[in-house]
């Protein structure tokens, strides 16, 4: 599931990147966490 939603939180940031629409930073703070977390996870495999 975590996988899930760090795939939807890259797509709408890469989207926010083509239509130079951001929410601030709160997209690319949740795409950090995301990824740290998606790492935690192959690691600990």
């Amino acid at each position: 599931m975590l996988e899930t939603i760090a795939v939807i939180l890259i797509i709408l940031w890469l989207l926010g990147l083509v239509t130079s629409y951001t929410m601030g930073g709160l997209i690319h703070i949740l795409l950090v966490i995301a990824i740290v977390v998606i790492l935690l996870r192959v690691i600990r495999r």
